[in-house]
């Protein structure tokens, strides 16, 4: 029906809408409902222009990481500032290197930020939908990200309408904008499967100026079996919240949980989903992965409020053959809603996420390796920490082989602070670090978190640190990461033959019981 009004055209015409310098909106949170065929038409374009000689470059603004979209583009060196989160390997290679400005965000703090105009205009926005209708309904496909706001305040709208993607979506669209500061009221969700908006975006026809259709899948690729020590890790956040349910600390009728993307995240959720001791549970999350479609269709899961279905084609295909179970459980929300702080706290959700280092005083470093080059981003994961019931961080306790500890004096740049994290979990134990002092905090995050082969380099350090309300040597507290800039090692004389032996009697094989929890 939209075809009375907007000029249907191929992907390529609509690229040529798109000027050099321009800063352009596209949907997408993960690869789930990202542009697809215009971005790999500016692409095109681009590396055109630039074998002419003449220049092309958009700025880029999107819900959060989307995949291939970010990928191609940087690839043909089509951007030039990005926003608020990546996970692109080569578009990553070229912000390290400062060819690409990146502004690394607060997910929850990206739609009012553009209704301000922190950004300056979007000229365009390129949007997935499944569905245009004349009145202009917008309705959207696998996610909902930052897309209704892009929609609202973009100049110009270009619609790739995907046919790939379920009709009944909207089904499970629950679509709202927050009106600017002061005049915004409590948002009414007190279980994560409320509803508070309406199943489409409402757009203005004369600002949309194509229609751009493709039938391609999102290209989310499963996830990996869960190894030895996401399993171990799962393990101990599994105990941790059986306990504090039987100490009375979560109900019995538990909390919302919310798990970062990722294999550590999946192997907890599995995990947590085989247990009898954990009843059944709802989620208010802003990915939906892979390991809680199983979960749900046994029943364990019973409800799941999220930003996106950040699942494989497979899985996909999977929820869109049966809609009638499960649209009822999933509610798809912007991101503005699903990370929002006042909504999160009031739900007492349980936050799970990863980080790439945590240091001795418990703060999390989850974006940058030795402080300068940038992995992904901050995504959501400060937007949860923040305002969780319980703020869980997880991490394996080496890398590369024991060159690398996890656990460490300082972090080399500060995510979430020490205030917001109440638990690090590493595959050798959990740190519960909630009302102790810095000392006491230090030494149970080494004697339950590090590798066996650095505790007694990080307990000397401790020992031998000027004292203080927090023991920190400023000399030596990035100590291990010269090292590894210098040797390639945090430890020089660590023997890695030896670092192995301990390592696995330091982490044995599961135990039956432990194996029927994990698998």
């Amino acid at each position: 029906m939209y075809r009375q009004q907007i000029p249907v055209v191929t992907a390529e015409e609509a690229a040529e809408m798109i000027q050099h310098g321009q800063t352009v909106a596209f949907s997408g949170f993960t690869p789930a409902g990202a542009a697809k065929a215009v971005p790999k038409a500016l692409a095109k374009k681009a590396k055109q222009m630039h074998d002419r000689g003449e220049p092309f470059q958009i700025r880029v603004l999107t819900g959060a990481s989307t995949g291939k979209l970010d990928d191609i583009l940087a690839e043909a060196n089509a951007i030039s500032w990005r926003a608020p989160y990546q996970s692109s390997r080569p578009l990553r290679a070229q912000i390290n290197a400062q060819k690409v400005q990146f502004a690394d965000l607060h997910l929850s703090h990206l739609p009012q930020m553009v209704l301000f105009g922190f950004f300056g205009e979007i000229d365009v926005a390129v949007i997935e939908a499944s569905e245009l209708t004349p009145d202009g309904r917008l309705y959207l496909t696998s996610s909902i990200g930052a897309s209704p706001t892009f929609l609202q305040y973009a100049d110009k709208i270009i619609v790739e309408l995907n046919h790939y993607h379920s009709p009944r979506l909207y089904e499970m669209a629950d679509i709202t904008i927050l009106p600017p500061p002061p005049h915004r009221s409590p948002i009414p969700i007190y279980h994560p499967l409320d509803k508070v908006g309406l199943p489409f975006v409402q757009v203005d026809m004369k600002k949309v100026v194509a229609v751009v259709e493709n039938n391609e899948p999102d290209g989310i690729a499963p996830l990996e079996e869960p190894d030895r020590v996401s399993q171990r890790i799962a393990d101990h956040v599994l105990k941790f919240l059986c306990a504090e349910r039987r100490a009375g600390r979560i109900p019995r009728e538990f909390l919302p949980l919310q798990a970062g993307v990722g294999n550590i995240a999946n192997a907890v959720m599995a995990c947590l989903g085989e247990n009898p001791d954990i009843p059944q549970f709802t989620m208010y999350s802003e990915v939906f992965q892979d390991s809680l479609v199983e979960l749900m269709e046994r029943g364990k899961l019973i409800g799941a409020s999220t930003c996106s279905l950040t699942v494989s084609d497979e899985n996909l295909q999977h929820i869109y053959h049966n809609m009638d179970f499960f649209a009822p459980r999933i509610v798809l929300r912007p991101q503005e809603i699903s990370n929002n702080p006042g909504v999160i706290r009031r739900l007492g959700v349980i936050a799970m996420n990863t980080a790439l280092e945590v240091d001795l005083s418990g703060h999390a470093n989850s974006t940058h390796v030795l402080g300068t080059n940038l992995m992904n981003g901050i995504g959501g994961s400060g937007d949860f920490t923040r305002n969780a019931y319980l703020s869980i961080f997880m991490t394996p306790s080496t890398a590369r082989g024991g060159r690398i500890s996890s656990i460490v004096p300082m972090v080399t740049h500060a995510d979430h602070n020490e205030h917001s994290v109440h638990v690090v979990v590493t595959e050798h134990g959990l740190a519960d670090l909630r009302g102790l002092g810095p000392a006491e905090r230090a030494r149970r995050i080494i004697d339950h978190c590090a590798h066996p082969a650095y505790r007694d380099y990080l307990r000397h350090y401790l020992k031998t640190a000027p004292l203080g309300h927090i023991s920190q040597n400023l000399e030596k507290c990035f100590e291990l990461h010269n090292n590894l800039i210098k040797t390639g090692m945090m430890l020089p004389d660590l023997d890695l033959r030896v670092f192995q032996e301990t390592t696995e009697r330091a982490t044995p094989a599961p135990t039956r019981e432990e194996e029927r929890m994990v698998k």
